[in-house]
């Protein structure tokens, strides 16, 4: 292998840039060629690449989002967009393509694994819901974002002795909700893992009133439903002033935090690695503080699930 490829793809993540940088070092002190592919794969079907030295990934790793931009490209879903993009990277001579992304750029690099192109997946999204690894790059920097914001609200929520409900990202997966209203000692987590009613909440809320709370956290994930139906359903029910927060995209950028950076700096080197091997078709991940590799068809197979442990400690804490 003498030329490699690395795109970011599908939503961005913090955390992105440092994993670029990982890959661009790693591979050039393996004497390596890197081409970034700039647009996702919308720039992989067009062919637009720029080659990448140790000076194109300085003062990147601190940065949120992805230099290499990302965008949604429905023709890579197709097999005529599929094989597009890899006559771009046999025309530029690249061996091996690293993709930076969630489950749609999985999706994607399977697709190129299954016509034998040598493609490893890097974990990329702040949903955490990629199978096989503990922790995706980006995770850790939203899951601080949404903290700062609970704990900013909390102080309202008190001052004016209201129920506020905040609901945060995560698609079909309801690890930043969990981890953040245990982190922000939330009185009730909704997530799409767990099935929830409504009376279950307002009796909750009402216990909490008649011994003197005067405000609570509700955290919902975005794929229970919507926040305000859910704040409409307990004023309701209720009669409790209630307010509603949507975090929305705000969780996607920032600074990542030293564990994103690390976390991206340690995949993204180990990406390549597997590269130099000769391995594709794999996906790196980290499980108990150690870096693993699956293959990347079987991976996106399995389902993800959450932390039953830290979900039933969630609600021991919050009665």
């Amino acid at each position: 292998m003498k030329r490699i490829g690395v795109l970011t793809s599908g939503g961005d993540a913090p955390g992105m840039n440092a994993a670029v940088r990982a890959v661009v070092r790693k591979a050039i002190y393996h004497n390596l060629e890197v081409y970034g592919v700039i647009g996702g794969y919308a720039g992989l079907i067009s062919g637009n690449f720029k080659k990448l030295e140790v000076g194109s990934v300085g003062d990147i790793i601190h940065r949120g989002g992805t230099f290499l931009f990302s965008a949604r490209c429905e023709e890579f879903k197709t097999k005529e967009g599929q094989q597009k993009g890899i006559e771009q990277l046999k025309k530029h001579g690249i061996d091996g393509l690293v993709v930076i992304g969630g489950d749609g750029s999985y999706m994607g690099a399977k697709a190129l694994t299954e016509q034998g192109y040598p493609c490893v997946g890097v974990p990329g999204t702040i949903d955490n819901d990629i199978p096989g690894t503990e922790l995706t790059i980006g995770f850790d920097t939203a899951l601080n974002t949404v903290i700062d914001a609970i704990d900013k609200i909390r102080d309202t929520a008190t001052s004016h002795e209201r129920t506020f409900i905040v609901e945060v990202m995560g698609r079909n997966a309801g690890d930043i909700a969990l981890w953040s209203g245990l982190a922000g000692g939330a009185e009730t987590i909704l997530i799409p893992e767990e099935g929830f009613h409504i009376d279950e909440v307002v009796d909750r809320l009402k216990k909490g009133s008649e011994r003197g709370k005067k405000h609570s956290i509700i955290i919902v994930a975005e794929g229970v439903c919507s926040g305000v139906e859910i704040g409409r359903q307990i004023e309701e029910h209720t009669g409790f002033d209630t307010r509603v927060s949507v975090l929305g995209h705000m969780q996607r950028g920032g600074s990542p935090t030293a564990a994103d950076r690390v976390l991206a700096s340690r995949l993204g080197a180990y990406a390549v690695e597997l590269l130099v091997e000769g391995k594709g078709g794999r996906a790196v991940g980290i499980e108990k503080n150690q870096l693993v590799d699956y293959d990347i068809i079987e991976a996106l197979s399995r389902k993800h699930t959450i932390d039953k442990n830290l979900y039933r400690l969630s609600k021991e804490l919050s009665i």
